[in-house]
């Protein structure tokens, strides 16, 4: 998950936040380059020699699970190399991590999955680490993949960036790119491969509502002892009006946005960051893909931004994936709600991580946490939906 908060004020506003001092790690770099060569030598072998010359961490997009961008030469058979790598890490409880855990297992071999079963591009996994003694929790370790990537900080809706600055027809390429991403994704299916180690364990006659109630948890999780009145009237309206027609249940991203995917030419060249994957109707994804960029272009319009009132209109991503699928989606409203409900809590708890490392302030409601919470209150009373294409 790479959700960021800018700074935000005005009618969706949360607690005031500095979007220009986000914490998006807490390691030092040069005991994380000293730990990680030390780790790639015994790795890679006594004969290897691996030297890290630059280590870096992105500052623009991710608060999950901490990415490290480094460069590293080694000797293979007398031959000398350097390799671009990213390591994604466990992040450390001393960093309040926005998820309850981090299975970068699950990551890996969901990775591994999609390369080798569909046309989805995805970056070339190299290791997996589970000792934590390395780096301080488990890691892998995946070749770096050059292009662009749609900024969060500040959001691409916001202009000043190369979605923003592209034409209509390059921002069309952007959003079939990745709405075809998302039906190579779903092609990997349950009945045809074993998807068993991403089922959840919540009770559930089906994925939907297994996928549900683990939801319901990790924003228990969340809020602690200091509830959200507004989320819980969310999770029951999804509750009382959760749908009963949807696709065949499929490998799911679960964060399937722009954000984390790299793109050259306004094409998908790689799809990054797979913590929330498990299995879903389709639907559920395309739910995600569409709110996201809603939340953004929400974001930008209630400062006075134009926005991007024409990307990733529901009506216009269904319509993509029955073509690129064969599968036309059912009415996605419900599936939008979902996503915002879950983003909800999330933002709710990057809020709060903001405040303990001093780049926000508590707000006096408890629900001012939640940036978009206009917004859901607006789905809930059903004010929101003129505004947006179904």
């Amino acid at each position: 998950m790479s959700a960021e908060a800018p700074e935000q004020s005005g009618r969706d506003g949360a607690g005031e936040m500095d979007g220009d001092r986000v914490t998006t790690t807490t390691r030092h770099p040069d005991e994380t380059r000293a730990r990680l060569q030390t780790w790639l030598a015994a790795t890679l072998g006594p004969d290897s020699r691996p030297v890290i010359t630059e280590l870096s961490s992105p500052e623009s997009n991710g608060m999950s699970s901490e990415t490290v961008l480094f460069t590293a030469g080694w000797d293979d058979h007398g031959v000398r190399s350097e390799h671009r790598l990213v390591a994604r890490i466990e992040p450390p409880a001393a960093a309040y991590p926005v998820f309850t855990t981090y299975d970068l297992d699950m990551q890996f071999r969901v990775m591994r999955l999609v390369a080798e079963h569909s046309a989805v591009p995805v970056p070339e996994t190299l290791w997996y680490e589970p000792d934590p003694a390395a780096l301080g929790g488990p890691f892998f370790v995946m070749a770096r993949v050059d292009g662009q990537v749609p900024p969060d900080v500040m959001p691409y809706t916001f202009g000043d960036n190369w979605v923003f600055d592209a034409t209509d027809g390059q921002r069309r390429t952007v959003q079939e790119s990745a709405v075809e991403a998302l039906a190579g994704i779903h092609s990997i299916t349950p009945d045809r491969y074993d998807l068993g180690y991403l089922q959840s364990e919540p009770p559930g006659a089906t994925a939907l509502e297994r996928l549900l109630h683990q939801w319901k948890g990790y924003c228990a999780w969340v809020v602690k002892d200091t509830p959200s009145p507004l989320l819980a009237s969310c999770f029951d309206w999804l509750e009382e009006n959760r749908p009963t027609e949807m696709g065949a249940d499929a490998l799911s991203w679960g964060d399937g946005r722009i954000g984390n995917m790299i793109f050259r030419d306004h094409r998908v060249v790689a799809v990054l960051d797979w913590e929330m994957a498990s299995v879903a109707p389709p639907e559920v994804d395309l739910g995600w893909m569409c709110y996201l960029h809603l939340f953004f272009h929400d974001l930008a319009t209630d400062l006075g931004a134009p926005g991007l009132p024409d990307m990733f209109r529901p009506v216009d991503v269904a319509e993509s994936y029955a073509r690129a699928s064969g599968y036309a989606p059912v009415d996605l409203t419900w599936f939008v709600a979902f996503a915002a409900v879950r983003h909800g809590a999330i933002m709710r708890r990057v809020t709060e991580r903001s405040i303990f490392f001093g780049e926000a302030l508590r707000p006096d409601d408890v629900d001012d946490l939640i940036i978009h919470r206009q917004s859901l209150r607006g789905m809930l009373d059903g004010s929101y939906w003129s505004g947006v294409a179904l």
